[in-house]
């Protein structure tokens, strides 16, 4: 990618956590992106508009509906009026097809299912931070790919991993090894988080995310997610997906090859260096994150997972394996969990408890005849029983 022909970049999710630090890369890196369009849910306006303004971007969608003529009037004092502005649910999924030379999904939850779809069919390269959108839609998703390296994961693990596979062939590796931080609760037995909150539960010890995935790295839920998206983004067996934990964060995943080499890509905790990555892959940005200092004492520890404590990822497996749309219903019994959890309705391991539930009770369909409305049947299923079961509580 040359420096006078930027790539153009449409940004989902713009004022979350991933879409602010993707727009902090672009502003680092003048005339190597060209940011046409953002979406976002609708918490923040005033950002919206400010980010609109700022990057001179021809359109924003907003997902909330009813706040359409309040981003209005914030692009016009932002000196941004004349934006067109999309409003409501298919927002997003517009924008998404509208064939930039990068989509970036950094929407949180399976909304950002038909957004990823939409790039996809449009031939965009895909920036995924959506993890959701794979997990629910993984058949469909595979189906709408166009050429092997569309997907670009975002999400620190896979991006680790992706630049690790650059050492081997697909035939020579033996597993994957994604890394854990073990969240706000490593250590702890089952027994000691029955009566955390969600205060406790949302200070995590390393990194610095929304209120849904931050619950979901606490509850291990996120590793669960994070593996099917492993099995389907490098095409490896759920079995040949081990989960380590690995508190400080820095080396983010590994390889393991048959020869017995194993090939870990590390850094300190920054997500910016894998929003560059998908940005910009296959190439690498100059400078996106400080490195490794080599120059000072350190020490890496790795440990086992903890199983019965967080039987998440043995679930995650078991999804994988089930059918189809198993993954669908792990997810969405997952988001009406943690939203229960999040409002002081339930406590912390009814969460996982609840979608173990769930998934007992899905019939599931296979990849050979799964459709769209299949994959939302089954979350729709899924919510309402969950919703169901939650209410017992």
């Amino acid at each position: 990618m040359q420096a006078d022909t930027p790539r153009s970049v449409t940004i989902l999710g713009s004022t979350g956590s991933i879409g602010t630090q993707a727009i902090d890369v672009v502003a680092r890196h003048p005339g190597r992106f060209r940011v046409d369009a953002l979406s976002a849910g609708g918490s923040d306006v005033g950002l919206l508009a400010r980010q609109a303004a700022e990057l001179g971007v021809t359109a924003v969608g907003i997902a909330d509906g009813d706040r359409e003529q309040e981003l209005r009037a914030a692009l016009a004092a932002a000196g941004a009026g004349s934006v067109e502005v999309l409003a409501g649910a298919e927002a997003a999924t517009e924008l998404a097809g509208r064939g930039s030379d990068v989509v970036l999904n950094g929407i949180t939850g399976s909304v950002g299912l038909r957004p990823t779809l939409a790039a996809l069919h449009a031939g965009s390269a895909l920036a995924l931070a959506n993890k959701e959108s794979l997990v629910v839609g993984g058949a469909l998703v595979k189906a709408a790919q166009r050429r092997a390296d569309q997907i670009v994961p975002v999400d620190s693990e896979h991006s680790a991993i992706a630049q690790a596979l650059r050492s081997g062939t697909h035939a020579e590796v033996r597993r994957l090894i994604l890394t854990a931080s073990g969240g706000p609760f490593r250590g702890r037995a089952r027994d000691d988080i029955k009566k955390v909150t969600p205060d406790d539960a949302l200070a995590h010890p390393t990194w610095s995310m929304g209120p849904v995935v931050t619950i979901n790295s606490a509850s291990l839920m996120n590793k669960g997610l994070e593996l099917i998206e492993a099995h389907l983004l490098f095409d490896v067996p759920v079995d040949d997906i081990t989960v380590v934990v690995h508190p400080q964060s820095v080396v983010h995943s590994m390889v393991e090859f048959v020869d017995g080499s194993t090939v870990a890509q590390a850094s300190p905790p920054d997500m910016r260096l894998p929003i560059a990555l998908g940005l910009s892959w296959p190439d690498r940005l100059d400078p996106v994150s400080t490195p490794c200092d080599w120059t000072q004492s350190t020490a890496w520890t790795f440990e086992p997972l903890d199983e019965a404590t967080f039987p998440a990822v043995g679930l995650a497996r078991a999804a994988a394996a089930a059918s189809t749309t198993h993954p669908a219903v792990y997810n969405a019994a997952n988001e009406q969990g943690v939203a229960a959890f999040l409002g002081g309705r339930i406590g912390f391991l009814d969460i996982v408890d609840t979608v173990e539930r769930v998934l007992a009770e899905h019939d599931g369909v296979s990849a050979a005849t799964v459709t769209l409305d299949d994959v939302e049947g089954a979350e729709s299923w899924a919510r309402s029983r969950a919703d169901e079961l939650l209410a017992r509580r």
